[in-house]
C-alpha cells in the first residue's frame, strides 16, 4: 500500500506523543499485559508463570520499538520487530500448542496501545485538522507494524513447529505431556521414550532464569546441581520455555539445602521450586504439579529466594490465592505486629513451632530464654489479642506475610 507522507506538523506531533509513549512504557505495558492475559482465550498462558512473563517481555519489546522508531523518524514506516524477545516467545508458544492463542494476544495488545495512543495525541492538540492526520498517520503505522510483526512471529511458529515435529526431544516432551494429563499410556511405552522410571521415587523441579538473556547452559548446570544435592545419578528433564525447565529426579530424597543454595549463589538469575517426594505415576504427576504450585507463588508475590521448596510455602499458596484477602487477613491478625522487626516473627514463629516452650525457641534462636520471653512480652504489646488466645491465626499469618515480606 501507498504510505502517508505527513505534514512537518504532523510529524513533530507523532515525535512528542512517541516521547510520552517512551517515558510512560511501564503503565502502557500494564495496561496491554492485564488486558491479553484477562481474556478467557489467554487463560492457558495466564496460569503458566514463565509463559506469562514471556509475553509481557514481547508486549514491552513491541511498544517500545514502535514508539522509539518514532521518536528516530516520525511518521516513517517501522520494521517487523523480529527481536530475540519475539522469537523466544513464538517458540514457547509452539511447544505447548498456544500459537493461535498467542497471535490473538498481538491484536488485543494493539487494540489497548491505540486507546493509550489516542489519548496522549488529544493531549497534545484539539485542532480537528491535526487530530485528524496525527490519528489516521498514526493508524496506518501501528496496523502495518502489527501486521508485519505477526506475519514474522507466525513464520518463526511455522519453523518451530516443524522442527518440533523431528527429534527425541519433542517425543519426550510430547510424552511427558501425556503423563501428566493422565492419558491411557502404557509403562513400558512411556518409560521407553522418556528414558526414565515411572513406577519408583519422584523428585520434581522447576528450574527457569529471571534474565531472558541467559543462556540454557546455566539452567542446564542448575539442574544438574539439583540433581547432585538430593543423590540422584540421574534426570529427566524437559525444555518447557525459553527460560525454564522442568526437571524429575528418581528419588524420594531431600536436598542438602546448604549446598543447593550455596551453589545456586553462583548464578544468581537461576531460581529453582522443588515438589515434593512421591511415588508412582501419580507421584510423578503430582511432585511436578506441587512444583510449578511453587513456581506460581514465587511469581504472585515477586519472593527474591533461589530456592523454594513446596513443603515450605504450601499453606501460602493457600492462603495467597487471593492476595487482596490475603493481606486483609495479615493486617487483621497481626496488626502492628506486621510491621515489626523481623526478629520478633522469628522469635514467635520458633516459640509456637517449639509448642511454647521457650527454654527450647531460645536454644534453636541461639539467644536466651529471657531474651526470648522480652521479645515476646513485646508481640502481646503489637497484637491486636494475646499470642496465647490466638496462635493458630497468628501463626498462619506470620506464614503468608514471611513470603511476602521475601518479595
Amino acid at each position: 500500500m501507498s504510505w502517508p507522507d505527513p505534514s512537518p506538523r504532523t510529524r513533530e506531533l507523532i515525535r512528542q506523543a512517541a516521547e510520552a509513549a517512551v517515558q510512560s512504557q511501564e503503565q502502557w505495558v500494564e495496561a496491554v499485559h492485564e488486558a491479553t492475559l484477562s481474556a478467557p482465550s489467554t487463560a492457558a498462558i495466564a496460569a503458566d508463570p514463565a509463559l506469562a512473563e514471556a509475553l509481557r517481555r514481547a508486549n514491552f519489546d513491541n511498544l517500545f520499538a514502535w514508539a522509539s522508531a518514532n521518536v528516530r523518524a516520525p511518521g516513517e514506516p517501522v520494521p517487523a520487530n523480529t527481536s530475540t524477545v519475539q522469537l523466544d516467545v513464538a517458540r514457547d508458544l509452539v511447544r505447548r500448542g498456544l500459537d493461535a492463542v498467542g497471535l490473538d494476544a498481538y491484536r488485543t495488545g494493539q487494540n489497548v496501545a491505540w486507546e493509550s495512543w489516542m489519548r496522549i495525541c488529544f493531549g497534545l492538540t484539539r485542532d480537528s485538522d491535526e487530530l485528524e492526520e496525527l490519528l489516521q498517520v498514526s493508524a496506518a503505522s501501528i496496523s502495518a507494524f502489527v501486521d508485519e510483526t505477526i506475519e514474522a512471529v507466525t513464520e518463526r511458529m511455522a519453523a518451530e513447529r516443524d522442527e518440533l515435529t523431528r527429534g527425541s526431544q519433542a517425543e519426550r516432551r510430547d510424552m511427558v505431556a501425556l503423563v501428566l494429563e493422565g492419558a491411557p499410556v502404557s509403562l513400558t511405552r512411556a518409560e521407553s521414550v522418556l528414558a526414565h522410571p515411572l513406577d519408583g521415587d519422584h523428585t520434581a523441579a522447576v528450574v527457569w532464569t529471571t534474565d531472558p538473556e541467559s543462556d540454557l547452559g546455566r539452567l542446564e548446570r542448575a539442574a544438574e546441581t539439583v540433581m547432585r544435592a538430593c543423590g540422584a545419578r540421574q534426570r529427566l528433564t524437559v525444555l518447557a520455555a525459553a527460560g525454564t525447565l522442568w526437571v524429575w529426579l528418581p528419588v524420594a530424597t531431600e536436598p542438602d539445602r546448604d549446598q543447593l543454595v550455596a551453589a545456586l549463589r553462583r548464578t544468581p538469575e537461576v531460581r529453582v521450586a522443588l515438589g515434593g517426594p512421591a511415588r508412582g505415576v501419580e507421584g510423578f504427576r503430582r511432585s511436578h504439579h506441587d512444583a510449578v504450585e511453587a513456581r506460581r507463588l514465587v511469581a504472585r508475590l515477586g519472593t527474591a529466594d533461589q530456592l523454594v521448596a513446596f513443603a515450605d510455602v504450601q499453606l501460602a499458596t493457600l492462603v495467597t490465592r487471593d492476595e487482596a484477602r490475603a493481606a486483609e487477613y495479615v493486617a487483621q491478625v497481626l496488626g502492628e505486629l506486621a510491621d515489626a522487626p523481623d526478629e520478633l516473627h522469628e522469635t514467635v514463629r520458633v516459640y509456637l513451632a517449639e509448642l511454647g516452650n521457650a527454654s527450647a525457641a531460645a536454644a534453636r534462636l541461639f539467644t536466651h530464654r529471657n531474651t526470648v520471653l522480652r521479645r515476646l512480652a513485646r508481640v502481646d504489646e503489637l497484637l491486636p489479642r494475646p499470642l496465647a488466645e490466638d496462635p493458630l491465626r497468628v501463626w498462619v499469618a506470620l506464614e503468608v506475610l514471611r513470603w511476602q515480606v521475601r518479595g
